[in-house]
């Protein structure tokens, strides 16, 4: 029995984004700062936008999802490495 497409790339996702934080808690204290605060700056996507209530076009959910997953990144890092 294979797994559902959708559940497959979720893990791979999954597996990607806690290798990627084990990779960033390794880094040395200077370069470890820099990339949570480089994904603190991404966490809000800057699409442009004046009006909170527009409805979103293709992009800007593109850009929501793509912020989103840096929220879940710097989420992961602030719970696996102490300040």
């Amino acid at each position: 029995m294979s797994t559902p497409p959708d559940l497959a790339l979720e893990g791979r996702l999954l597996a990607h984004r806690a290798l990627l934080a084990h990779l960033v808690a390794l880094l040395p204290p200077g370069l470890g700062d820099a990339a949570r605060d480089w994904l603190e700056e991404r966490v809000i996507p800057m699409d442009g936008q004046e009006d909170p209530g527009a409805v979103p076009t293709g992009a800007a959910a593109g850009m929501e999802s793509t912020a989103d997953e840096y929220r879940q990144l710097l989420a992961l890092l602030t719970r696996t490495v102490p300040d």
